[in-house]
Parts: C-alpha cells; structure tokens; sequence
C-alpha cells in the first residue's frame, strides 16, 4: 500500500510510517539536521514536471525557459538545466544566476518592462538569445547599446493582447491597464520601427497574460491574438519571425481552484500554431516548481483565547510573504500524521514578526499540534524563497534538496555575525585612539 498523501501536497511528499517525508527523507531529520524554519524541494518532482512539460510538447519546434522569477536557487536552475531547459530572466542578477547555473546563453530570454543599459550590455555581451522588448523607448536604448558594442539583439517585441486572466489583480498583466508589453494596436508600427534600427533583428513576438492562471480560455483567447498579429507582420509586412513567445503563467493547485490542465494548455498552443513554421517559447515558473517545495516550521506556542487559538509559528511572513501580500492560501500538514479518528481545530496559524499581517493562514481547520511540532507549509516551492526579507533581523532560512534519500543544504542560514558584517558604520562613527 502506498504512503498516504496529505491532501493539496504533491506525491514527494507523503506519510511514511507516520511520519511526513520528502521523497525518502523523513522531514524531522532535515529539521534537525538545518534547523527550522527552512525550505525543502524535491529534486524528482522537480524533474517530473519538466519532463511532463516537455512531453506535452513533444513535435512542436519549442524551447521551455524556465522563469527564474519563481525560484532562483543554483541547485533548482541547474536541475531544469541538466534536463535542457533554457532561462526566463528579469535582471542581470538572474542572468548571472542561470549563467552560473550551466544554462546556455543561447536559450536565455531577458523579459522585463526596465532593463538598464548596464544589464543590456552584460546580456549581448553573454550572448542571450533574445530580448523581449516592452516599449519604443527600451527599443531605442537597446539599439544604441548595441551598435556601440558592435552587436546585433534578438527582439521579440512582448505585445499585450488586452486579454483578462482572470487572476489576482496583482498578477495580472495582460490588460491595458497593465504596464507590461506593447498595446497590440501599436505593436505593428513597432515592429516596423525595429526593422529600421541598427543593431537590432526582429526575430519573434511574445506575449505573458498573467500568473497563476486556472482557466484554459484566456490562453485560448490571446494565443490567437498573437498568432494572427503576427501573420500579419510576416505575410503583411515581410518580417522574418523566427519564434512566437507564449510566456508562462500556469495555475497550481493552492486551495479550490483546479490546476490548469497540460493537456488542454498544449491543445489551445497547438490549435493556435497550426502551420507556423518556427518555434515556440515557453516560460514556466511557478507550475514546476511550487509543487516542489515545502517550508518547514516549528510550533513554538498554542495560545488560547476568548474569540481565537493562535498556532504560533518559527516561520514568519518574512520567510513567506505570500499570505501577506496576496491572501494566498497554503495547506498547513502536521508532519506527524494524526491519528485515525483526529478532530479538527479552527486556528490561526500565525508567525513571531511584529506586524498583524504576519498570518500564515486565518481560520483553518486542521488536526490539533502541540508545541515543539513540527508543520510543513505547502505548495511552496515559488514565491517562497526568492520573495524573503531579514525583516526583524532574521536570518533568512536555509533551503535544502532532496533528492530519494539523500539531502543537501543548498543555501545556509546566515549568522547573526555575517547579517551583521554586511553593514557599515560612517566614517565619522568609527572612534580612533
């Protein structure tokens, strides 16, 4: 019979003799091992999704650059890596990350609405494969960085379809009103605009609607868009396109809202696609790796009160911000599996941080834990990590992969001295003798 798995966490992670594991690693001895609280990713579920995704694809010309947005540790770019993945970037720091991580550069997309000249130049001169410009005035620097360097930029020209995601507001940004991309309707005397630039090959159009989509339809709606602005630019125009840029923005599973179903995803791309004769780009993030990962805490206090019980975390708003800044819901499981029969309890699950809105979660019902238990905080794998601060000093906490029943710390926690040494006094601070 096979481990049972708690609800709303992937197969990686699953009850084993009562006890909640990684793959094959029980999470109390990673607790030990990095203290708490800390971040776990499996390295098979990471590779089960790409290799899905990438399956889901297979016969069409297509490149899948992983969004490194989502989650930028060294061990899960070079995973997506190994198994042929290029790299979504927004900023030179990602560049280096993926160029580091052993991504080519000749599978490295640089995404994003304000790209300075300095990073422009570290781009072209690593060689990237294309940038996805979003406005006439990024245009013009581009080229002029280029033709100082003696350079040509891949331009894909990121079109905003003025298609509703249906998403969180603040992860929506394929509508007019959002600053992401070009407005479709301007896009073409763009287009013409980059033809007629040195430096510059207009070689692709992209587009990415939003995040966190569950619904196929909004892809539907904008993949035709783009499909049909640019056979225009290419029978219309004589543009060359060599790739279509779909971007990314998959849905996972938080709470009740479904996943977007792959197999629906890929049948709108390719419906769209029929007959365009190069290749297409995708951009991944959160679908292949939230899944993945979970944070790990510890239950420092249970506080009763009149109206309320406070599950009081080591795992703060800092680490995951998420809740916070969003209302993002995450499944909280006990990491020792409770007993058949077990009751339910409405609590807050809330962290130390010196700010009401540091709540993990607000009215869950879930099996009683006591002080010293440990929770694994789910789905947790994007916007976890990448998204954390020091705020009250803390040290931000260590991430750790498993891969069957090994693990490995893959960034440790600072100490107090090295948070500390990073600050400087003024000169006029330092007392001399």
């Amino acid at each position: 019979m096979p481990p049972a798995r708690p609800p709303a966490l992937l197969d990686a992670f699953a009850y084993q003799a009562g006890r909640l594991h990684a793959e094959g690693v029980p999470l109390s001895k990673i607790a030990d091992a990095a203290g708490t609280p800390c971040w776990v990713y499996s390295h098979g579920a990471l590779e089960s999704r790409y290799r899905a995704f990438d399956a889901a694809f297979a016969g069409i010309p297509h490149l899948i650059c992983y969004a490194l947005k989502a989650n930028s540790n060294q061990a899960v770019i070079k995973t997506f890596a190994d198994l042929g993945a290029g790299a979504d970037i927004v900023s030179e720091g990602e560049l280096r990350r993926a160029l580091a991580a052993g991504v080519p550069p000749e599978r490295i997309v640089f995404a994003g609405v304000g790209k300075t000249a300095a990073e422009m130049a570290v781009a072209l001169d690593a060689g990237i494969l294309q940038f996805n410009v979003e406005s006439d005035q990024e245009l013009e620097r581009l080229s002029q960085v280029a033709s100082q360097m003696g350079r040509t930029a891949g331009v894909a020209l990121r079109v905003n379809p003025d298609v509703d995601a249906g998403t969180h507001a603040k992860i929506t940004t394929g509508t007019a009103e959002n600053k992401f991309g070009i407005e479709i309707d301007q896009a073409r005397a763009v287009a013409a605009r980059t033809a007629a630039l040195p430096g510059l090959k207009l070689s692709g159009i992209a587009m990415h609607i939003g995040s966190q989509l569950t619904s196929v339809e909004p892809y539907r709606q904008a993949f035709a868009r783009l499909v049909d602005f640019a056979r225009m630019l290419m029978n219309e125009d004589g543009h060359k396109l060599e790739r279509l840029d779909l971007g990314g923005g998959l849905g996972v599973h938080y709470q009740h809202a479904p996943p977007v179903d792959l197999a629906s995803y890929c049948a709108a791309a390719r419906e769209a696609l029929a007959g365009f004769p190069g290749t297409v780009v995708l951009e991944p993030g959160r679908w292949m790796v939230a899944d993945a990962g979970i944070l790990l805490a510890r239950v420092q206090y249970v506080k009763r009160g009149s109206l309320k019980t406070f599950v009081i975390l080591d795992a703060a708003m800092n680490d995951l911000i998420r809740p916070a800044l969003y209302d993002a819901w995450h499944p909280v499981i006990p990491v020792v599996e409770p007993a058949a029969g077990h009751g339910l309890e409405t609590v807050d699950v809330v962290g130390p941080i010196c700010e009401s809105s540091d709540v993990i979660a607000t009215g869950r019902s879930m099996p009683p834990v006591a002080q010293g238990e440990l929770v694994a905080i789910g789905v947790a794998g994007a916007y976890g990590a990448v998204m954390a601060s020091t705020y009250n000093s803390r040290p931000l906490a260590p991430e750790v992969m498993v891969k069957g029943g090994a693990f490995s710390v893959v960034r440790s926690r600072p100490s107090y001295d090295e948070m500390i040494a990073s600050d400087r006094l003024a000169p006029w601070q330092i007392h001399r003798t």
